[in-house]
């Protein structure tokens, strides 16, 4: 499989995080008259943290994007990795970076982030039947290098996500918190990732984000979130956007990922990745 050569761990180095300052508080929208979307939904997403259900691709254009995972998956299973291993997809496979710049998911985006917007990330978390896989209580903007915390992640659909197959869950509220201390996942606790706020309740309550197939859901980077293991017989894939205001800043050469979605990046800080060859 040729890929993009630029590689980055969907999971960097703690300590390495650590040692770079970032600005983790929430910076309330501003936007008094949105284009796509409406001045309750921007009300809503500033006082939850989170917009959902949003419609974005018809019946045939979704089944289209789950043929191509289905695809690629199989590749990806063929060559040693798993379900949750595609990260960066979109520097590597040109129907991904076709989805990042979509310009019905940017103009979404844009009304919460401003004119220029930066996508930087794509991952498909994808939860096969009974894989005993949870996703802990987490914050976005722990995992990653990016100061002020002016970062967005659309979550699409890719199958179905409802609770039966372990939809992802928001706490609302919870993003005014600011920046919360997280334990190190153990690792019979069974969780994609390594990172687990203890008693997310006390910050608000719980939202499930249950989807249809081609809807989206868009949510900040200091929202806690995330999903129980999938004890049923249908698969749960979503495709993960990641999305930032071009003054956001970048460490551990992250803004090389970028692509310019929307607008431009006037101090040149981000890349502007060209669409991969291979689909």
């Amino acid at each position: 499989m040729v890929v993009n050569p630029l590689s980055f761990s969907a999971v960097p180095d703690s300590a390495e995080l650590a040692r770079i300052s970032r600005d983790l508080r929430f910076y309330p929208v501003k936007n008094a008259h949105p284009r796509n979307l409406t001045p309750e939904q921007i009300d809503a997403f500033n006082r939850r943290g989170s917009l959902q259900p949003i419609p974005i691709f018809s019946r045939e254009e979704i089944d289209s994007i789950r043929a191509g995972f289905d695809e690629l998956l199989a590749r990806v299973l063929a060559e040693g990795g798993n379900s949750y291993s595609i990260s960066s997809a979109h520097l590597k496979f040109g129907r991904v970076y076709d989805i990042l710049t979509d310009h019905r998911i940017v103009n979404c985006v844009s009304d919460l982030l401003g004119d220029n917007v930066i996508g930087w990330g794509s991952h498909f978390f994808c939860k096969m039947p009974r894989d005993g896989q949870a996703v802990a209580w987490h914050q976005d903007a722990s995992y990653w290098p990016l100061s002020p915390s002016k970062v967005v992640t659309v979550w699409l659909a890719v199958d179905d996500a409802d609770r039966e197959n372990a939809c992802m869950k928001f706490i609302a509220g919870s993003h005014h918190v600011g920046h919360l201390t997280f334990r190190e996942s153990h690792p019979d606790e069974h969780n994609v990732l390594n990172q687990t706020v203890e008693n997310p309740e006390q910050y608000g309550e719980v939202v499930f984000d249950e989807l249809r197939a081609g809807e989206i859901s868009l949510h900040s980077d200091l929202l806690l979130h995330g999903s129980d293991a999938n004890d049923s017989d249908r698969r749960r894939c979503g495709l993960t956007l990641r999305y930032a205001s071009a003054d956001v800043r970048a460490g551990m050469d992250w803004n090389r990922k970028g692509v310019w979605v929307k607008g431009c990046d006037h101090s040149g800080h981000w890349a502007n990745q060209p669409r991969p060859m291979t689909d």
